[in-house]
């Protein structure tokens, strides 16, 4: 078959399919995006560049649907240059969000589009108004609506979609989740495994050593924000080294804002923030803030980890609490709609209510004290890993809608 493959950012959401594909070695595969470094075996890289940028003039409310309208004309006009060499594909794969496959259908017509459908959002429910520490802002509601410009020109091409849970279905309307099938995102399995031996030995994250007697309690996201809980967790940490002498702490991730409201320009980040307000009850010494960190180093963190801790608004889950599963981690989540999905409570994880840092520190403490439950919630975790998170049963099962769309 020949697949075309449309993502700003090469190879976003598609890496494993596109190494499952190429190993298959029968099929044609291209792939068009901004430049970046990104290269992959048995990959033709087709670049595009916007032509412009988003005028200021621009309404605020519509710049990201503009800026999707310049990115559709600039893929329209890659694939246009691709069709003239002779190169028209059985099946377009991208992502939705960016508005990039919304001009695609001109070019090839008859070609069948599957897309990325990752959030439709609302302004009643899920993560707007969700914190009452950050209210929505009075011009929030009329944007919010119009963020989902892009999502309803992507509905009205009345293609093919997929998603990757049942809550990122759910926030779309009754009338489209027909057209929007699951497709569970996968884990490799064999990468993100438990290492029960690793508890018994000194064990280096970064520059820090994990000693065998050590509790390491671990909370990952791209950047520590409100909405992945991060003032929740530091809200709860006083409390938890207090009680736990031996406790260590490993945070991982940026100091940028990934989603919703920047953080006070004097403070500089939300870590900034939160850290001096609880600093002076907590033992810096026992808390690591690694920044972001390669691969390898966020794997060993989450094998070493005594208690990880997943915390979000009803939002996207993240990569990070899949990798946390397969590894066999014992999982402190909230209780909120996306982690629900994952965690259910005392059988592969405690659940605790997002806004209450006391309730988050009760599951963190009890997790370090019981060690038996602590072998179920791991032993929990990894099952559903392996039963729902499968990286073969995943590509399989894109294997199959594919199949579908295309036979």
């Amino acid at each position: 078959m020949r697949f075309l493959f449309v993502h700003q950012n090469f190879p976003g959401q598609f890496l494993h399919l596109v190494r499952h594909l190429h190993a298959q070695g029968e099929h044609e595969i291209v792939f068009i995006s901004e430049a970046n470094e990104g290269a992959l075996p048995g990959v033709r890289r087709v670049l595009y560049r916007q032509d412009r940028a988003v005028s200021q003039n621009t309404h605020p409310s519509l710049r990201e649907l503009e800026m999707g309208l310049i990115r559709a004309e600039a893929v329209a006009r890659a694939a246009q240059t691709l069709k003239g060499l002779g190169y028209t594909p059985d099946i377009i794969i991208g992502h939705h969000g960016w508005g990039e496959l919304l001009n695609i259908v001109d070019v090839f017509p008859t070609t069948p589009i599957l897309g990325y459908f990752e959030f439709f959002y609302h302004t009643d429910r899920n993560d707007v108004d969700f914190d009452p520490e950050f209210p929505p802002r009075p011009d929030l509601f009329p944007n919010v609506r119009v963020k989902n410009a892009i999502n309803l020109l992507a509905l009205n091409l009345n293609q093919y979609g997929q998603t990757p849970t049942l809550f990122q279905k759910s926030t779309y309307p009754d009338w489209a989740q027909n057209r929007i099938s699951l497709l569970r995102e996968g884990v490799n399995l064999d990468l993100c495994a438990p290492e029960p031996a690793i508890f018994e030995r000194d064990v280096a994250i970064g520059p820090h050593v994990i000693r065998p007697q050590d509790r390491l309690i671990t909370f990952v996201a791209r950047n520590l924000e409100p909405y992945r809980g991060f003032h929740s967790f530091m809200r709860a940490l006083p409390r938890i080294l207090a009680e736990r002498p031996d406790a260590r702490v490993v945070l991982i991730g940026g100091d940028g804002t990934s989603y919703g409201a920047p953080p006070p320009v004097e403070a500089g980040s939300w870590r900034n923030v939160f850290l001096n307000e609880v600093a002076s009850r907590l033992d810096l010494d026992r808390v690591h803030f690694m920044g972001k960190v390669d691969y390898d180093i966020f794997r060993t963190a989450l094998k070493r980890s005594d208690a990880h801790v997943y915390l979000t608004y009803p939002f996207v889950a993240s990569w990070s609490l899949r990798e946390a599963m397969a590894t066999g981690c014992a999982i402190v989540g909230s209780q909120t709609a996306s982690v629900e999905e994952f965690v259910t409570d005392r059988h592969n994880g405690l659940l605790a209510p997002f806004l209450e840092p006391d309730r988050i520190a009760d599951s963190i403490l009890e997790i370090l004290e019981d060690r038996s439950l602590a072998a179920t919630l791991r032993q929990g975790a990894r099952h559903f890993a392996e039963s729902e998170l499968s990286l073969d049963g995943y590509l399989a099962n894109y294997d199959a809608l594919i199949g579908s769309i295309v036979n």
